[in-house]
């Protein structure tokens, strides 16, 4: 993986040093009169890499898209630098929040830089009769991406695969292309759900040291995961969820050292924790809203 190709600076989604980029207030998600989501505050700073973990069925995917537009939360708000985002996820892209989704959503029969090129569209300026008429103005912002796609692409290590379908990428390399088409769209915050789900120890060393490139760059990154060892090497401060309330947060030491967390993984019940029926009820309401959103494979930039 190369990591010297430059993210802009002065990009739409750009944030100073130390700034509150997200701040997530009393979010709750029902689903009916189900709770998957009950008043979870988090914040995330300009240049910070922060985790969200916690056993199946805690509420971390659905808080997630709380955060990204598909789901209107229920109560509460979510501000991206001070400003509440709107309910729609495709003006949650154009404001500065970009996300990557744990089962793999690529434009399989598309080419890799296809696939990047789709995440520039909330970049361009160029409209519907510019598109028609494919004059001037059309061509060199059509250059200008394509050029920005391939840097991205050189960035993630993908750029001499650039004309390959992205059907035809190992597993671990499809990862990376939908991280790159998540930071054409120039987000200050990127959202990674599972990015090393079912990677080898290799594949996920070299996700490591990705995200700590874009953390670099001055872009905050807030991920979901499962592996422990992955999540507490990477991250500045991590979150815990568990049944849809945030735990504890705190620096990694902080957090593994909780007995509440422990307890959790382990499945033991602590104080007013859900039962089983309620749990797998909750579950069942996630899994319905998800079949009945109208996000479609590889429109997560598009909505």
């Amino acid at each position: 993986m190369t990591t010297d190709t430059t993210i802009k600076d002065d990009a739409p989604g750009s944030a100073a040093p130390g700034e509150t980029v997200l701040d997530a207030r009393g979010v709750t998600m029902r689903f009916g009169g189900l709770t998957a989501v009950r008043n979870v505050n988090l914040t995330v700073n300009s240049g910070e890499i922060v985790g969200l973990i916690g056993p199946n069925g805690a509420g971390k995917t659905t808080f997630f898209n709380c955060l990204t537009g598909l789901y209107i939360p229920t109560e509460g708000e979510v501000r991206y630098k001070g400003n509440v985002l709107p309910p729609k996820s495709f003006k949650v892209t154009a404001a500065g929040i970009a996300r990557t989704f744990q089962n793999i959503r690529l434009f399989a029969n598309m080419t890799v830089l296809e696939n990047v090129l789709v995440g520039r569209h909330t970049r361009t300026k160029e409209g519907l009769w510019s598109a028609l008429l494919r004059g001037p103005g059309f061509h060199k912002a059509e250059a200008a991406s394509r050029e920005r796609a391939m840097e991205l692409l050189e960035f993630v290590g993908l750029a001499s695969k650039a004309e390959h379908l992205a059907r035809n990428l190992p597993y671990g390399e499809q990862r990376k292309l939908e991280i790159a088409r998540a930071l054409a769209s120039e987000p200050g915050l990127l959202l990674l759900d599972e990015p090393t789900a079912g990677m080898n120890p290799q594949e996920t060393r070299a996700t490591e040291e990705l995200v700590f490139a874009i953390r670099d760059k001055g872009i905050a990154v807030l991920v979901i995961e499962h592996d422990m060892r992955f999540i507490f090497n990477l991250c500045d401060r991590v979150a815990v969820l568990v049944q849809g309330e945030k735990l504890v947060e705190g620096d990694s030491a902080t957090v593994q050292g909780d007995e509440r967390v422990i307890a959790a993984y382990l499945g033991e019940p602590f104080e007013d924790s859900p039962g089983d029926e309620e749990i797998a009820e909750v579950e069942a309401a996630e899994a319905k809203a998800d079949t009945t959103t109208d996000a479609a494979p590889g429109k997560e930039n598009d909505r």
